[in-house]
């Protein structure tokens, strides 16, 4: 049972795994190993409960195939919500968390959700400004060379620039198309 306070039995015996797994066991005299004291189980843990107290789920909380119920405790910072929320559910409900594809989903309903975001600014009276919020200016200001110098991202670093003002460049390329498309009827 997960999420108890005692730990769980083993599945099978060391004897039998021992004998199904060459080598295996080979760090089981305590005084090789250095965690030993961290798991002395007859010391007291700090756990008052056998199960902890589940916080009660309001609304459909995506959960990992692999996992047979949602851990006790869960965030609702962030509820699910729109494309981006639909795009994180399927990916929840369909592939193991082993699978790339479910990572990518991720990673996808991420984009979605700064592109509608992106989209919520433009729509407003005060959209966001690219320049002074990716600190373009400061990094020109104060010493743009030294600052680089030493940083595991050297290579990656001509890509910046791209990444930062690209999706802003082809926002504004559409927004161009669709008043010229306007423009024409």
């Amino acid at each position: 049972m997960p999420y108890t306070a005692a730990k769980p039995p083993l599945p099978e015996t060391p004897d039998e795994l021992r004998a199904r797994i060459p080598g295996w066991g080979a760090d089981l005299d305590p005084a090789d190993r250095p965690q030993v004291p961290r798991e002395r189980t007859d010391l007291p843990n700090g756990a008052h409960w056998d199960f902890p107290d589940r916080q009660p789920e309001t609304y459909p909380r995506e959960r990992s195939i692999e996992h047979e119920m949602l851990t006790p405790v869960f965030g609702t910072a962030q509820p699910l919500h729109g494309l981006s929320g639909a795009i994180r559910r399927y990916s929840y409900e369909r592939f193991s968390e082993a699978r790339a594809a479910h990572w990518l989903l991720l990673i996808a309903a991420d984009r979605v959700d700064a592109g509608g975001a992106h989209l919520r600014s433009i729509l407003t009276l005060r959209p966001d400004n690219p320049v002074t919020e990716t600190g373009v200016l400061s990094e020109l200001r104060r010493h743009p060379v030294a600052s680089r110098r030493g940083r595991t991202d050297v290579r990656h670093q001509v890509l910046d620039p791209l990444i930062v003002a690209g999706p802003w460049i082809l926002g504004g390329l559409a927004a161009v198309g669709v008043v010229r498309a306007l423009r024409r009827r």
